[in-house]
């Protein structure tokens, strides 16, 4: 049994198939986690491709011919060669079956994940008097100003309607020529718009109000919210009660509208997210990055020095595995040591990572190594450099090197791939949380990871792969 890239990207695992004596082959085969496909003698012929959480166990019913169940599918007569590639997650399993899905029906891979375009909310931003509405297919030429993906286009109405009575924007769809002769609509009559159709306000105004409703949308309201906070705190101060109560209710309207949008809502051209997940390698936890409209991943990141919580027990003991190894401050291990004192059996490897000396600089790159990366030397004498706690920075660093990696250019996106990866991340998040596994993070206001944040997730992630292990054995 061999390893085969079927692809740049995609490395699977290949099997040959008899049909006279599939037992033997089928004995191979693990019984995790995977994605799989099953080709026929011919070349042209299309595979069978799936994923399952027992890759034997699923095989074994559609390869081995059984009387008792005539009517479930049976391919043995078809199939020549197994193909497989292991998965810690579902999100992983997806991904790949997407990719492999894609290469053979291009399109139409859509269709069979059944992975409909996600809703946005669109500013017009371009029109002369802009409004906003909900769409399905936002253009890649205005990324900057759709906000998205909502959980369902109902959820991206009803975000919309909130948002626009809390602002004077028009609703009407028509190409507006002001002319004072304009009847106008009920919403004018009703003053919850600036009735630009009969210039009932001058184009600077309208454009004032337009800057505001696009800023609610891109923040999910934080602009509103400051500003409202902050007139309530100066009316508050100066002991104008009334007014402040005011302001308070228009808080707290803001507040419900804001709800109404996730954290995953964002302009689609600044939507990036990093997910981490189970990785199908112990030791590792799967790390995915969704940049410039592609789900790039997984790339394994190490859990050696990561502290894991016992959530179990909900104390914050750790597994006794040797993973688990919190990094203590340098000096404190070095005085242990100078005083005698009986050192953890893990002690000497600590301190090599905390405190590399020329010939044991390779120990943080193997770290980085072990989840598949490179450290140049430049990395590794600055990190010999760092004070106390090194190997908080060797943790850091490596996070880093992993997201560097996988932000490396993969060349154009398909309009196939992008839709398909985004309805993907879309499809995982929106799920209830307690069957949404793995966890994300999205970067800060001036596009920055939260690379410790990010530490501490590896660490949950790692802590629940381990009570599963626990448990399943």
């Amino acid at each position: 049994m061999g390893a085969s890239k079927q692809s740049p990207e995609i490395a699977m695992q290949q099997i040959g198939f008899d049909p006279t004596d599939a037992k033997t082959a089928l004995a191979q085969l693990p019984t995790t986690s995977a994605v799989f496909a099953l080709y026929g003698a011919e070349a042209h012929a299309e595979p069978y491709i799936g994923r399952t959480p027992n890759l034997r166990g699923r095989l074994e019913r559609l390869l081995q011919p059984s009387a008792k169940y005539p009517r479930r599918l049976q391919l043995a007569g078809r199939v020549r060669q197994i193909r497989w590639r292991l998965t810690g997650s579902e999100f992983e399993s997806l991904l790949v079956q997407f990719s492999l899905l894609e290469k053979v029906y291009g399109p139409k891979v859509l269709e069979r994940m059944h992975l409909g375009a996600p809703s946005f909310i669109r500013f017009l931003g371009s029109n002369a008097y802009p409004r906003i509405v909900v769409t399905n297919h936002p253009s890649k030429r205005e990324a900057d100003w759709a906000y998205g993906p909502f959980q369902s286009r109902a959820a991206a109405e009803r975000f919309a309607d909130e948002a626009l009575k809390l602002f004077l924007l028009r609703r009407c769809t028509e190409e507006l020529e002001p002319n004072p002769s304009h009847p106008g609509c009920v919403y004018s009559e009703m003053k919850m718009c600036l009735a630009p159709c009969y210039k009932g306000c001058t184009d600077e105004r309208y454009s004032e109000e337009a800057t505001a409703v696009e800023q609610f949308i891109a923040t999910r309201g934080e602009s509103r919210l400051v500003q409202l906070r902050t007139q309530r705190e100066e009316a508050s101060a100066n002991l104008e009660f009334e007014a402040a109560a005011g302001l308070h209710s228009q808080v707290q309207r803001v507040e419900s509208v804001r709800a109404l949008a996730s954290e995953l809502v964002r302009p689609l051209s600044q939507l990036r997210a990093v997910v981490l997940q189970a990785s199908a390698n112990p030791g590792e936890v799967a790390v995915f990055l969704y940049e410039n409209g592609r789900l790039s991943g997984p790339a394994g990141f190490s859990t050696l020095g990561i502290r894991i919580q016992n959530e179990q027990s909900g104390s914050t003991s750790l597994f006794a595995h040797p993973m688990a190894i919190e990094p203590i401050p340098e000096a404190e291990a070095e005085e242990k040591i100078s005083s005698g004192a009986e050192a953890p059996a893990n002690s000497v490897d600590l301190m090599r990572g905390l405190k590399p000396t020329p010939p044991s600089v390779s120990s943080s790159s193997a770290d980085c190594n072990a989840a598949g990366l490179e450290v140049s030397a430049a990395d590794a004498d600055a990190s010999s450099d760092a004070p106390t706690k090194l190997a908080r920075g060797v943790l850091e660093a490596r996070m880093e090197a992993v997201l560097t990696k996988l932000a490396e250019s993969h060349g154009a996106v398909s309009a196939t791939l992008r839709q398909g990866h985004l309805a993907l991340l879309k499809r995982w998040y929106y799920r209830a949380e307690i069957r949404r596994s793995g966890e994300i993070f999205f970067p800060d206001a001036e596009g920055r990871w939260p690379v410790k944040a990010m530490l501490r997730g590896v660490g949950r992630v790692a802590g629940k792969m381990l009570a599963a292990g626990n448990h399943s054995g």
